[in-house]
Order: structure tokens, then C-alpha cells, then sequence
């Protein structure tokens, strides 16, 4: 059910984060190398398992640190290659570079550069490279290592590490991040490390990872979300073996990270002469677990969420981009967090609205509960009549009051038909916005739906059938949090 009790303290959080990262700096000598897990300004995940949680939290914190700081960008050069796109906001990670450089650079942030991690002469990494040297952006290669992460010998010598490019870096918080999961950023960290020690220069490495939250326990479904999050990295939440051996606690981490720890820390004693970690969770920073203000809000949240990624992987599966074991992964987590599919309510009431009227149709879930349907028509696809009954409900408006004149809809539709080679006219999500932001100049009442827009933030969405590439992206900008059934219309 939509609920709107915060259940995290984000100024809290900003606070304590910041103090946690300087505290961390001043550990180490000349430089700290901090890699940035999850998203790092729009991180609508953490947002959505954790009502309260800004989606820019990590980025007003990093401002707080912003003149010792720079930002470099990773990306996986097998992830430009194969067009991979970041699903929360439907563009491609190299794209997202671009993006995201853009933003740090606008709001005052330092990015120094980018590293093509995986390199091997791949033909869209060296195009990429190009449109990143127009820009004026340094670009560096980092390259497979045979065996890794357990050669350690062929890891740490010429022809592991030394052979990748050495990153020119001028402040004291280097901060790794990446449009997205698997894209290299310890290795790039761990390369900085030994390159670093190389040419005496005294660096430590961090690591600011969101999920898991180290100190809640394993099977908490905000930790359950993290891992149907990355379901398609087979990345698994665990204790944390080594935190527990050293220090006789029990604490979350991931399988990635207790893999690589051994790796760390034999780097950490070659370097340092000692580690200064005993386990993955002491390399963390993340203050998120101490700033849950209401557990309950939290795991309601959190097991909506999981459902959400259940539904989007049935989608994907239907699309030929997800495997079969992803599915059976996901299921498995909703097992363990005790949900099912008839757990998010608007999936009933849009099957439901779906076998009433034998078309197409979608339901969302308002802030205080209430549920809207939306039919298809000859005029509108279902959603965008959705969306109009809940600006309605939003502004107060007679349901039977018709927002929007044929005069101005037909006119749209004969241009979609005649010219536009559009075998549907009804009108998308995106047209019907525009049709009422053109009639709310003559009419009040239109003027009034208008205003509600913001209202449909955080709202559920179900729709009965797979949505048009168009209409999930306008369902993305208005913070809907959108599934469907995994069927084509």
C-alpha cells in the first residue's frame, strides 16, 4: 500500500555522512581514493526503500566536501558495447557518463576524468573515447587481468595493475563512481592504490555503498530490495565472515566485497605495511542504517519494491533482455520477504477494470490509499486516461467533466494517422499533457488539472498490458512508480 510515513532522517544522515568521510581523509596520508556505490545524484532506489531519503542526498553531501574533491567516471568498456541501459531512467551508461559530467561540472563539482575499465580495443569505447576527448574530458584504460581476483601475484606486479593507465588526480578525496553496477570501480581504486605506492605517495581507499546496510540485519527487506535490485549481477548479501572472525559481530556485506577483501588487504600490507581494515564492513562508510526513523515505514517500502523488480524482470523476460534465472531469483527473495504479486493492490484493481471492460486498462494507488482506474478509449490509451482521472481526483474535478475538447484531440489524432504514419490514434501519456496544458488557456477546469501534476509523484501505477517506450519515460518523469503485466497489447 502507497504510505506517506517518512521513515529515514535525511538531514541526519547528511550530517553524520559528511563528518564519517573526513574522519576517513584525515586517517591517510596524502589522498583517499572513495568509491561510490549506487547512484550518486539520483538515486531513486534508496529514495523509494527509504521514504525520507532524498534522490540527491550522496551529491549534497559530496558539496559539503566539494573543494577537497574530484569525481572520476568509470565505465565498463563491454557495458558501451552492448548498449547497456540504466533502467530507472532508460538511457545507455555511456550516455550517462556525458550526463552525469555535465551535472557535476554545472553545480561546481571537479571531474578529472574518465577510465574505460575491461579496455580491449572495443570499436564503441574507442568511439566513445572520441566524444569524451571533444569535450575536453581525459579519458584512461584499464585492462582485464588474467585471474582476477585471486592471482594476486600477476595482480600486483607490471604486468597487472602496472600495466593499466596511471590516473592523474590533484585532491585529497578522489571519488570513483559509475553510471552503474559491475563497472569497475575497486579495481580502478585498488589499480590508484599500487600505482600511488609506486611513486611514494601515502593513499587509502574507502568505499561509500548504500546497500547492503551493514548494520541491520541480512534478511531485512530493505537488504532483500538491494538484492532484487542487482538480481542481474548475482550479487548476494552475507555476513560479513571477516568482521565477524575479528571482532565477534555479526554485519551485512556482499559477495563481491568479501571476495575481494583478501585482495585488499595483502595490497593494503605490500603498500602500507599493515592493513588498516580487519573486513569489507570497516572499509564502508555509510552512516544509512543509524538514520531509519521508522522500521516499519522502511520495510513496507522496501517490500513494495521487490515486487516492483519482480515485475519488472517479467517484462524483461518478455522482451528477450532477462533470463529465466533472474525470475526465479526474484521469486525467491519475495519468498523471503513473505510478498506476493496480490501485495501491491493496484495489480488486482487493473485486472479487474481490464475484465470489466475488455481492453486494456491500468490502475494507481494514490498517497492516502485510494485507488483510480483508467479504460481504454477510442479517444485515449488507458494510462493517459489514468493520469487524467487522478489529476480529477487530485483538483477536486466531477468525474464526468470532460477536461479535454474532441476539437483539440482530433486534430492530434488526424496528424498521429495522416502524416505521422501512427496506426493508433489514441492519444499517449505524452500527447494527452500536451492536449490539456493547451486547453487549460481557455478552461478552468483543465487549468486546475494542470496544477495537480506534482501531486502524482510517488504514486503506483499497474498497467495490464506492456507500455510503449513513450509513455514509461513520462511515467519515469513524473516519479511514477510503474509496473506491468508482462503481456503486449
Amino acid at each position: 500500500m502507497s504510505s506517506n510515513k517518512i521513515g529515514f532522517d535525511n538531514d541526519k544522515y547528511l550530517k553524520m555522512q559528511s563528518e564519517h568521510i573526513r574522519k576517513r581523509i584525515s586517517q591517510f596520508g596524502d589522498k583517499l581514493y572513495l568509491e561510490f556505490g549506487g547512484k550518486l545524484f539520483d538515486d531513486f532506489h534508496a529514495s523509494r526503500v527509504l521514504p525520507g531519503f532524498k534522490p540527491d542526498s550522496k551529491l549534497q553531501m559530496l558539496l559539503q566536501l566539494k573543494d577537497e574533491a574530484e569525481i572520476v567516471i568509470v565505465i565498463n568498456s563491454n557495458d558501451i558495447e552492448k548498449n547497456k541501459v540504466r533502467g530507472d531512467l532508460g538511457i545507455t551508461y555511456d550516455v550517462d557518463v556525458i550526463r552525469l559530467f555535465n551535472i557535476f561540472s554545472q553545480i561546481g563539482l571537479y571531474v578529472s576524468s574518465v577510465v574505460l575499465t575491461q579496455y580491449e580495443g572495443q570499436a564503441s569505447a574507442d568511439a566513445f573515447q572520441g566524444r569524451l576527448e571533444a569535450l575536453g574530458v581525459k579519458v584512461y584504460h584499464h585492462y582485464h587481468i588474467k585471474g582476477y581476483p585471486s592471482n594476486l601475484k600477476l595482480i600486483m606486479s607490471d604486468e597487472g595493475y602496472g600495466k593499466n593507465d596511471y590516473i592523474e588526480t590533484s585532491r585529497h578525496l578522489v571519488v570513483i563512481t559509475a553510471p552503474g553496477p559491475g563497472s569497475g570501480k575497486m579495481a580502478t581504486c585498488l589499480s590508484q592504490l599500487y600505482h600511488e605506492h609506486k611513486r611514494n605517495i601515502s593513499a587509502g581507499y574507502a568505499k561509500f555503498e548504500t546497500f547492503p546496510i551493514w548494520n541491520i540485519p541480512l534478511r531485512h527487506p530493505v537488504n532483500i530490495a538491494y538484492e532484487a535490485a542487482t538480481s542481474d549481477l548475482n550479487d548476494v548479501n552475507m555476513i560479513d565472515p571477516f568482521h565477524l572472525e575479528a571482532y565477534g559481530e555479526t554485519t551485512v556485506n556482499y559477495n563481491r566485497d568479501v571476495e575481494i577483501f583478501p585482495v585488499l588487504n595483502a595490497m593494503f600490507e605490500k603498500i602500507l605495511g599493515t592493513s588498516p581494515y580487519k573486513s569489507p564492513t570497516d572499509m564502508g562508510v555509510n552512516m544509512a542504517g543509524n538514520c531509519i526513523v521508522d522500521d516499519e515505514a522502511v520495510c513496507e517500502a522496501s517490500k513494495q519494491e521487490i515486487i516492483r523488480r519482480y515485475y519488472v524482470a517479467q517484462c524483461g523476460r518478455k522482451a528477450g533482455t532477462v533470463q529465466e534465472e533472474e525470475i526465479i531469483k526474484l521469486e525467491l527473495l519475495m519468498n523471503q520477504a513473505g510478498v506476493t504479486s496480490s501485495d501491491r493492490r493496484v495489480v488486482a484493481a487493473a485486472l479487474e477494470k481490464e475484465q470489466a471492460t475488455g481492453g486494456p486498462a491500468a490502475a494507481m494507488e494514490l498517497p492516502d490509499g485510494t485507488i483510480i482506474t483508467g479504460k481504454t478509449s477510442n479517444l485515449l490509451g488507458a494510462v493517459s486516461a489514468l493520469l487524467l482521472n487522478a489529476l480529477k481526483y487530485f483538483g477536486g474535478i466531477d468525474e464526468e467533466s470532460l477536461l479535454m475538447s474532441p476539437d483539440v484531440i482530433e486534430p492530434i489524432q488526424n496528424l498521429k494517422v495522416e502524416h505521422l504514419g501512427n496506426q493508433n490514434p489514441r492519444l499517449h501519456t505524452d500527447e494527452t499533457l500536451l492536449a490539456l496544458s493547451i486547453c487549460a488557456t481557455t478552461s478552468p477546469e483543465a487549468k486546475c488539472a494542470m496544477e495537480q501534476i506534482s501531486k502524482l509523484r510517488g504514486c503506483e501505477v499497474h498497467s495490464t498490458v506492456i507500455l510503449s517506450a513513450v509513455d514509461e519515460r513520462i511515467f519515469k518523469r513524473l516519479g511514477i512508480n510503474l509496473t506491468c503485466e508482462p503481456k503486449y497489447n
